[in-house]
């Protein structure tokens, strides 16, 4: 099969690989369309597969092309999201729900061969089977929207609350979609990149600029939300939560990102500065509000390119080009 992959830090690739066969509990999926996403970049700086090469791809969807010796729930055929977290299921922090912070946590095209591919294989349980009117190459949008689900879970916001979030991105304007849809009194967006503040604009946001300055809201905002994992707005949001307010880490920052907090301030003020990881119970529940149409893909997929371009397609994600990019293989 045509496979990327990333060889090792720095360098990104197009090749053949064999083609996978199941496990006694594994479904082999033939793959429609697979997302590039920010962890693909950190993958190819060295910072999450200290096991180089990889095959990328956690974000995707396509058809069950074999099934394991022990699988019933589906059979060739079938058409899934594939929720990519790979859990031990033993640790401490699994044995108390938080498995996204499982001590031996690994994900399926960020630890194993992933869907960047023309086949990939995940364990039945990660399977989501989708129904008709869904469509295969849409539904790799499933996982980050998974990822915006929890982040939400980990807010429990409250109705009637004012939001602010940094970046419009396409996780950016996950967390506009579900903030309109959670009661938000308000919610405004803040981006350098004017092209993607315009579909911000289009999704329906209150507010959307360049400097949260130009935004009206001395008060500061009960929710703020980064989306960049960029330390310059990571440190520009933590001075615009208002009294009683939350801050939440969504973006995903390089490891040396550094920003300054104000000890007095979050104790004077109770404010709860916290962060989302990864799925965490909340693919399943992405891909039925996905089904609903909660968010409409055309807006958020800007590209589809052939999986041959695969290095060309993350450089063009890497300059900030377009909202999602995935590879058709």
């Amino acid at each position: 099969m045509k496979a990327a992959l990333i060889e090792a830090p720095g360098k990104v690739s197009l090749t053949s690989l064999p083609d996978p066969a199941p496990g006694p509990r594994d479904v082999v999926v033939k793959v429609a369309a697979c997302g590039l996403c920010g962890t693909d970049l950190h993958i190819l700086q060295g910072e999450f597969a200290p096991t180089l090469p990889v095959v990328p791809g956690h974000e995707f969807a396509g058809e069950v092309a074999a099934v394991g010796s022990e699988v019933r729930e589906l059979r060739t055929g079938d058409r899934v999201a594939v929720d990519p977290s790979l859990y031990c299921y033993e640790c401490r922090y699994c044995r108390n729900g938080h498995n996204n912070l499982c001590e031996r946590w690994a994900a399926i095209g960020v630890s194993t061969a992933g869907g960047a591919a023309e086949y990939a294989v995940a364990p039945v349980a990660n399977c989501v089977k989708l129904p008709d009117h869904v469509g295969l190459q849409d539904a790799a949008l499933i996982e980050p929207l998974s990822c915006a689900v929890r982040g939400y879970d980990v807010l429990a916001a409250r109705m009637g609350a004012h939001v602010l979030i940094y970046g419009s991105g396409t996780m950016g304007l996950m967390m506009l979609e579900l903030a309109k849809r959670t009661g938000a009194a308000s919610v405004e967006v803040v981006d350098l990149n004017r092209d993607r503040l315009a579909t911000a604009r289009a999704l329906g946001c209150s507010g959307a600029a360049v400097n949260a300055d130009e935004l009206d809201r001395p008060q500061g905002w009960d929710i703020v939300i980064d989306a960049t994992g960029n330390a310059k707005a990571i440190q520009d949001g933590l001075g615009r939560v208002a009294k009683a307010g939350t801050f939440l880490q969504f973006g995903v920052s390089d490891y040396a990102t550094t920003v300054t907090i104000e000890p007095y301030r979050i104790y004077n003020q109770e404010i709860t500065i916290t962060g989302s990881m990864a799925v965490l119970h909340s693919y399943e529940r992405a891909a039925e509000l996905f089904a609903t149409g909660v968010i409409d893909p055309a807006v958020f997929i800007s590209d589809r390119l052939p999986l041959v371009t695969y290095p060309e397609a993350l450089e063009r994600f890497a300059a900030g080009k377009g909202r999602k990019i995935v590879v058709l293989p």
